[in-house]
């Protein structure tokens, strides 16, 4: 083989190498978790949940994951459930677990080894994340040079001081979403009022376009290269969305039952008819429980006359699946926001005879 012909094989094969090289992916987690010496945490961490569902959609799909924090090593995660089945995947690969026991320390990363760049939730973001200067510099860097910066629930707080080359905010004029005003009402009262401002309320002022769907519903914002996630239940799209920023073909979603159990509501709003026939066909792959309290918690913390009404529908349609005094209680409230206090009368004497022994029951019947 002459020289020549030598030279162009091993360009060849060099680029042919260059071209199968997996993508590259640096997620992000909190370091502001603390536990006291009762092992309970006094310092909201990260959201392990959103690492291990983000971490299957990247695993997955071929591309290499680093984790790292502000301060390095393993950081803590607020309290989260271990049984369900993708933090139990998380908790039983090695490789997994040894990353996130020695994260890197931010101050360390090379922003130009990576092809993309993902914040995990939680409350500990709005606490450190945000004000991490490394943090904003490589999501600066990573942003300008193509590189697809994601975020879900509170992680968009690490977004809201980075600043671009220019010295404009990076959020300036995008389409961004994140954990809303409404969704910290109604979950966020533990650690809110340490908050030094509200996500939503941040993005804003930075010039951001806020996005949102109603209260825990999916919601997945693009705007070029910029991938944000509404709350936990983003989570998975987000991550797929990312996976399709950096041009990996995706392969068939794998659903969670949490995850499907938020997008059937979802369709029950647009859809009743079509929600019922795939539950009824399909019952094991949704968590009954937790479409009960999304009723419940959707009709609590509505604000519209709709939110009210179609949500009732659909605990209405629930509670011929199940029954829980709290839910037969947030129905009859429901009935009588709506003006339908025959509704709710009968119902609160329906549940009288099942719950004879409640109290909240008698009283609202009482006060009707």
């Amino acid at each position: 083989m002459n020289k020549l012909l030598t030279l162009t094989c091993a360009a060849l094969v060099s680029t042919a190498s260059l071209a199968t090289e997996a993508p590259q992916i640096l997620m992000v987690l909190s370091s502001h978790g603390k536990l006291d010496d009762q092992q309970k945490l006094v310092q909201p961490g990260y959201e392990f949940g959103e690492l291990s569902k983000a971490y299957h959609v990247f695993n997955r799909h071929g591309i290499e994951v680093t984790l790292a924090s502000p301060s390095g090593g393993e950081p803590i995660a607020d309290q989260y459930d271990k049984s369900v089945k993708y933090n139990q995947a998380f908790l039983q690969d090695p490789v997994a677990m040894k990353a996130l026991k020695n994260t890197f320390s931010l101050a360390s990363i090379d922003p130009s080894e990576f092809d993309g760049i993902f914040v995990v939730g939680g409350k500990g973001p709005m606490f450190d994340l945000y004000q991490h200067q490394p943090l904003q510099e490589i999501i600066a860097e990573m942003y300008e040079s193509k590189g697809v910066v994601g975020a879900v629930c509170h992680g968009p707080a690490a977004l809201v001081d980075v600043k671009l080359s220019d010295g404009s905010y990076l959020v300036d004029g995008k389409r961004v979403n994140g954990f809303t005003n409404q969704e910290e009402s109604a979950f966020g009262k533990k650690w809110r009022d340490k908050f030094e401002f509200l996500l939503e309320d941040k993005l804003i002022e930075r010039g951001a376009h806020f996005e949102k769907d109603g209260l825990m519903l999916n919601q997945v914002t693009i705007d070029g290269n910029l991938i944000t996630g509404q709350n936990p239940f983003s989570t998975v799209d987000t991550a797929r969305a990312m996976v399709s920023g950096l041009g990996v073909e995706l392969l068939p979603l794998r659903e969670y039952q949490d995850d499907a159990s938020v997008k059937l509501y979802e369709l029950f709003l647009r859809n009743p008819e079509l929600a019922k026939k795939k539950y009824e066909s399909s019952s094991e792959y949704y968590d009954l429980n937790m479409l009960a309290m999304m009723s419940v918690l959707q009709i609590r913390h509505a604000e519209t006359e709709f939110q009210v009404e179609s949500s009732a529908r659909f605990l209405s349609y629930i509670l011929t699946k199940t029954s829980h005094p709290v839910m037969e209680l947030t129905l009859a409230k429901a009935y009588v926001r709506l003006n339908q206090r025959e509704k709710a009368m009968a119902l609160l004497n329906k549940s009288a005879k099942l719950y004879p022994k409640n109290q909240q029951i008698k009283s609202f019947i009482a006060s009707l």
